[in-house]
């Protein structure tokens, strides 16, 4: 069989492997890894700061544009988009790729369909990482409706296909997207780089960016009921310090205050930080310090109030033989195991009622379910299968 050579397109918002926050940067780290295992010939388009071992690293930008994120559409639009135009170029004049694997969402399926309308551009795989096909809660709640882009997707005579990461993702959407979609393939973790413990300290855990969505504040409020202490750890709309936050807080005229994430931090976190001393926030964290925190917890608390498409922090806590107090929402069921490596509950009585459970919890098991279904090795496999796929539906056309 022939050996594959593969563009990976990521966003140009966080390097890779990303220092703190980044969910699709932390997958493609581990995805990379596991590629070169299978002597598959990746290179990258991301940003020059990026520097994998191995690598060649293809940049529109040198820096983490992830400062301009949040800004309007008429600012952010255009780094994204110069980014996928960059790619494509390089990628058309080099004309010797099998498939290119994309992750910019929205943008990457409409331009890339587009793109594969050129018979001498390799097939394409799409990764839906989120967020959720709309459905009428989101609706309700004021979002978007993201479905007519899909059916417009849908219509489309491509080359490209969609691989979902999980299947609570993938399950609502519209049959006219049936035949483009391929089966899911999970996030996972290269897990020689998660420090395992299987003794614990008395202090439970979070790790995401603070939103509603989150549901931060159900994990702090129940620690203040039950008298634990709690280490809450993430950014706060692109703030990453402690001291960063405060000075942002203090100013009632900060330029802060007109995100949602600041003002969920600033009306539902802060009151219980200030509260009790045994509610810390400590900023966006990563390397040793997020190894030792995540590995010595007592659980990780992942009170989502949303329907999360898969949650890496909650198989990066399961690798370090944490167990996960979680929402019985989205794809938590397909990661964790009711017993066996954490604890899925219905409402916010159950999850209290778990947090004084986790004990109970094997931390070997935790690891072994990250080891069996959530690792590098078995991600990469399933994505050589998947490439190989597209390819021959490719050739078929």
């Amino acid at each position: 069989m022939s050996k594959l050579r593969v563009a990976i397109i990521a966003p140009p918002w966080i390097k890779i492997p990303p220092t703190g926050y980044g969910g699709i940067e932390a997958v493609l780290d581990g995805l990379i890894t596991g590629l070169k295992r299978q002597d598959v010939t990746v290179e990258l388009f991301n940003i020059g700061m990026t520097k994998i071992s191995g690598i060649k690293v293809h940049s529109l930008y040198n820096s983490e544009q992830y400062l301009h994120i949040h800004k309007p559409m008429y600012e952010a639009m255009p780094i994204a988009s110069a980014h996928l135009q960059f790619a494509l170029n390089e990628i058309k004049k080099d004309g010797n790729f099998d498939i290119i694997h994309d992750h910019n969402g929205f943008i990457g399926p409409q331009v890339l369909g587009w793109a594969t309308s050129d018979p001498t551009m390799p097939p394409v795989i799409h990764t839906i990482h989120g967020p959720p096909f709309s459905n009428q809660d989101m609706l309700n709640s004021g979002l978007p409706d993201n479905r007519p882009y899909w059916q417009q997707f849908a219509a489309m005579d491509s080359r490209v296909y969609l691989v979902g990461i999980s299947n609570a993702l993938m399950r609502p959407a519209s049959p006219a997207l049936r035949k483009r979609i391929l089966p899911t393939v999970y996030n996972a973790v290269d897990v020689c780089n998660f420090q395992f413990s299987d003794k614990k300290k008395k202090y439970f855990f979070t790790l995401a960016r603070f939103s509603r969505d989150k549901g931060q504040h159900i994990a702090a409020k129940l620690c203040v009921k039950l008298g634990y202490e709690l280490q809450m750890a993430g950014s706060v709309a692109d703030i990453t310090s402690p001291k960063q936050l405060s000075l942002e807080l203090a100013n009632p005229l900060s330029p802060y205050r007109h995100m949602s994430d600041f003002r969920y931090y600033s009306d539902e976190i802060l009151p219980y930080t200030v509260k009790s001393k045994k509610i810390k926030h400590l900023g966006d964290i990563s390397g040793a310090r997020k190894q030792r925190l995540m590995s010595n917890a007592r659980a990780l608390l992942f009170p989502i109030a949303w329907d999360e498409p898969f949650g890496m922090a909650v198989i990066e806590a399961m690798a370090c033989g944490t167990p996960v107090v979680a929402m019985n929402r989205g794809a938590m069921p397909e990661i964790i195991q009711h017993g066996v490596n954490g604890f899925l509950a219905n409402t916010e009585e159950e999850f209290a009622e778990y947090m004084q459970r986790v004990d109970e919890i094997d931390p070997y098991e935790c690891r072994r379910s990250v080891e069996a279904h959530f690792s590098a090795d078995v991600m990469a496999g399933q994505y050589v299968e998947r490439y190989r796929e597209v390819i021959r539906r490719a050739a078929k056309k």
